[in-house]
């Protein structure tokens, strides 16, 4: 990892003053605040080798680039204090709150931070959720990646939330669709907004795709490989296969039927099949379903939308992956505002808030 600025970069250092100026704009309601120990209530999911840590310095050093911030030396007192407000412009589940915690720790660990909600909550338009009170040049040069990280994980729970809410009794899967660099972030926040993840990367679950299945010669041919690669290297891991036919599930029931195999789920790949009137045939999937008998995990994958996905979980599969929840995500609009009656009327004016 490159760190080519320390996190003093930023801004300009620290002051020894012993007494700051101090701004309190839009002064609000006391409120019950949630404990530090509320902030990771979802714990993101384990990696043996992403440094979280290590992405926030990547995120903090690109928007620092050699200088700082050249903006909030210019026009801003090194002494100044500020709090700045958490602000909702959409209706939505917030995420991110965890990370946005680690963030401004990481620029400047005596802000104070304080939030009136938890991951995984509904906020509504207009709704202030948090605040951040403290040196004013550490907020602003926090205040960008905080809500990058916010927003994205936001956007990303709230979609979640309600295709987990549709899919039920089916349990909604994200896939390895994600932003380059960002894969811990966005499986996190699945788990926040009431999914699960699906396997992280390539190395904690063996999965047999279709291109794997070609180059074997066949789902017999690739899960007999599956089977002598994880015996001979003493493995435990879950197996998928993915099966597009009929045909195909009845090869993988038939091997198993025969052959002592690690095989823990069947996916079901482009088995709904979308019809002229916008509604889904969900006849394939149900038979292959049926021909599995619960004696494998299902997973439906494929033209899986917000609006058929209801339709999917009543197939009787055990779960339904969409990579739209990562790959098509719509962040939620948040701001950070220190004159949020300003921001209010603003957001009024443009319907934003």
């Amino acid at each position: 990892m490159m760190r080519a600025l320390s996190l003093f970069t930023f801004c300009s250092p620290i002051p020894s003053h012993p007494q700051r100026l101090k701004v309190k704009m839009s002064a609000t309601a006391t409120r019950n605040t949630v404990t530090p120990a509320a902030f990771l209530a979802v714990k993101p999911p384990a990696h043996p080798t992403y440094d979280l840590k290590s992405v926030i310095h990547l995120a903090l050093s690109e928007d620092a680039g050699d200088l700082g911030d050249v903006t909030c030396k210019a026009t801003i007192p090194d002494e100044m204090e500020v709090e700045a407000y958490f602000l909702a412009k959409e209706d939505g589940i917030v995420a991110g709150i965890g990370l946005a915690e680690m963030v401004f720790n990481e620029v400047d660990p005596s802000l104070q931070v304080e939030w009136y909600m938890k991951d995984g909550d509904n906020v509504h338009k207009g709704l202030q959720f948090g605040k951040v009170h403290g040196r004013a040049h550490s907020i602003v040069v926090a205040e960008r990646v905080v809500l990058n990280f916010m927003q994205r994980m936001s956007g990303i729970a709230t979609l979640t939330k309600a295709m987990a809410d549709a899919a039920r009794p089916a349990i909604i899967l994200e896939t390895r669709k994600t932003s380059p660099g960002l894969r811990l972030t966005d499986k996190w926040a699945v788990v926040i907004g009431g999914g699960q993840n699906h396997r992280m990367g390539l190395f904690d679950m063996v999965m047999i795709k279709d291109n794997h299945i070609s180059i074997a010669g066949g789902v017999p041919n690739a899960l007999k490989s599956v089977d002598l690669y994880l015996e001979q290297n003493n493995l435990r891991m879950g197996v998928e296969v993915e099966t597009r036919t009929l045909e195909e599930v009845n090869q993988v029931l038939h091997y198993a039927s025969t052959t002592k195999t690690a095989l823990t789920r069947i996916m079901l790949d482009n088995m709904v099949v979308p019809l002229s009137d916008g509604d889904i045939d969900i006849s394939m999937l149900k038979e292959a379903v049926k021909l599995i008998d619960g004696r494998f995990e299902t997973e439906a994958s494929g033209n899986v939308t917000i609006e058929t996905v209801n339709k999917i979980g009543q197939s009787g599969v055990t779960y339904i992956s969409s990579g739209a929840l990562t790959h098509s995500v719509k962040a939620l609009d948040i701001s950070l505002k220190i004159d949020t009656k300003l921001a209010l009327e603003v957001g009024k004016r443009t319907k934003r808030a």
